[in-house]
């Protein structure tokens, strides 16, 4: 275990000297590439804010309407079905387009609930077994410039199907054991 974490220490570290001591070895100007590569990453950052500003909106006004309780109540029936929690369907909601808000929410059953109770496990594995997928689409297609998405949202949807069946499946086995 201590080695773990001497290499955990150092790992940052070394890869920056290694950078470094590389770009230096082969001739290049190591300062200038950074500043170089520091521009090419703002300008990213002010074509992608627009869309981030956009998406923290839709989910504030998502949570501030009661919309997400709605649909929680709605979905409480198909939820029950496949021994999912009704508590969990606004965070399952709400994690198709913002990670940080579904922590939020994620928190707010933590408190409820408890981290060890089913529906606390339930959340955890299902926040790592999920993605935020409307937001990598918008952000990266965005960013890339691609329009037709074809299949991906479909798969998407799909993976996000799986990780919640298995999140579902995996704390049945953790509460049995």
């Amino acid at each position: 275990m201590k080695v773990l974490i001497f290499l955990s220490e150092i790992m940052i570290p070394l890869v920056l000297f290694y950078i470094a001591g590389f770009g230096i070895l082969s001739g290049r100007p190591v300062f200038d590439d950074f500043l170089a590569g520091a521009k090419e990453g703002m300008k990213t950052v002010a074509g992608i804010l627009p869309t981030l500003i956009g998406l923290m909106t839709a989910v504030g006004i998502l949570r501030a309407s009661g919309l997400l309780d709605f649909l929680g109540q709605l979905m409480t029936i198909p939820a029950a079905l496949i021994h999912f929690p009704a508590a969990v369907v606004p965070v399952l909601l709400v994690r198709l387009i913002s990670n940080s808000a579904a922590t939020g929410l994620m928190l707010d059953i933590f408190k409820e609930y408890g981290t060890d109770s089913y529906v606390g496990m339930v959340t955890s594995v299902m926040m790592s077994c999920t993605e935020t997928l409307f937001y990598c689409m918008s952000l990266y297609f965005g960013t890339a410039g691609i329009k037709r998405t074809r299949y991906t949202l479909a798969g998407a949807l799909i993976a996000t199907g799986a990780g919640v069946a298995a999140s579902v499946v995996l704390t049945g086995i953790l509460r049995i054991s």
